[in-house]
């Protein structure tokens, strides 16, 4: 599994030109499963996630975990993309959406996260909350 999480104020995703999902101050995560992923893989990087201290504590210092803040996840398959030969990504280490939504589904539950649609073609908007980008992997 890989994750991209981001530190924001709030963000958002829409479908169809619909809002699905909209968060106040905490983490966006981008969420791709891997054909080798289990159950064990989406709790061990959801607890990760959730445990991660990105936040400024009351000194200002980033040192703070999620705790109450919210959290919106965004299936991303792409984060998978292969494009070391020629320009043209291969995803074939991504799974197939039978084996990750279960997977996806599992990791927004442990951590409490609101979810976009899986599968859909999603706009997300965002608002970052200082320079936090982080790319984790199980």
């Amino acid at each position: 599994m890989r994750a991209l999480v981001q530190r924001v104020s709030q963000a958002a995703v829409d479908v169809e030109g619909e809002r699905v999902a909209q968060i106040g101050p905490g983490m966006l995560v981008l969420l791709g499963v891997s054909h080798t992923d289990t159950d064990a893989d989406a709790d061990r990087l959801a607890d990760k996630v959730r445990a991660l201290r990105i936040f400024d504590d009351t000194e200002g210092r980033v040192n703070e975990p999620l705790e109450d803040r919210e959290v919106l996840c965004v299936s991303q398959f792409t984060l998978y993309g292969d494009a070391r030969k020629g320009n043209r990504p291969s995803y074939t280490e991504a799974a197939r959406a039978e084996a990750a939504q279960p997977l996806y589904d599992r990791f927004c539950e442990r951590l409490g996260a609101r979810k976009g649609v899986f599968g859909a073609c999603m706009g997300v908007a965002l608002v970052n909350d200082g320079p936090v980008t982080l790319m984790l992997e199980t």
